[in-house]
């Protein structure tokens, strides 16, 4: 089956390029395009697509509360925000919605592919401006009030965090690492408490700012 997905910008010629882009791949295919975020969000619902590829600045409906309801309802659908904006703030908001890819509008002629296969394989992708800016904002930390903000994790508890954070269930986890699944999904619980985090997209972040994954 060919991987089907979902344009959504408000721009014409923008979304003529990034089809442009999609077909010009093998066994991929545009199965709907959307032009608000209210519109999105319905048409993700009628064809459920592998990706969704979503303008953050929309009318109607804003990219984030889009990505929030697709996600709610489409939760094996990814979705990919295309934006022009770079601030952390924003990427923390996406990511809490559920969006496990970011890119600039000004890179997706160069990295929309690569970040669609990465989204169908359910592996996050930010492109490397992104990257640059989040290290930027990480780095702008005290170092030492860091550490004491942030408790280590032992190797074991590193292998895992880049497990999941590469989109592996807990079962694939187990596998790779010869554990049982309910002592990966302990150490995953242990995990998420020792660094306060609360969902998965935050994970993710801790992983690419922490040089766990590559982008």
């Amino acid at each position: 089956m060919k991987l089907q997905v979902l344009i959504a910008d408000d721009h014409t010629i923008v979304r003529k390029g990034l089809r442009a882009l999609v077909e010009s791949q093998p066994d991929w295919e545009v199965c709907a395009e959307a032009t608000n975020g209210r519109e999105a969000v319905e048409k993700a619902i009628a064809t459920r697509p592998n990706v969704v590829v979503l303008d953050f600045g929309m009318p109607e409906m804003d990219g984030l509360t889009a990505t929030r309801k697709i996600h709610e309802a489409l939760p094996g659908t990814e979705v990919l925000i295309l934006t022009q904006h770079d601030a952390d703030a924003v990427i923390r908001q996406v990511l809490r919605a559920g969006a496990r890819g970011y890119i600039l509008k000004t890179d997706a002629g160069e990295e929309l592919v690569q970040a669609v296969t990465a989204l169908k394989n359910h592996k996050p992708f930010f492109t490397r401006r992104i990257s640059e800016a989040m290290l930027a904002t990480y780095l702008e930390v005290d170092p030492i009030a860091r550490e004491d903000e942030i408790p280590a994790l032992t190797p074991r508890e590193r292998e895992i965090v880049k497990l999941v954070a590469e989109g592996k269930s807990n079962k694939e986890v187990a596998d790779v690492l010869n554990i049982s699944v309910k002592t990966a999904e302990t150490h995953r619980a242990n995990i998420m408490h020792k660094l306060n985090l609360g969902s998965l997209s935050e994970l993710i972040l801790y992983a690419v700012r922490n040089h766990l994954i590559e982008l």
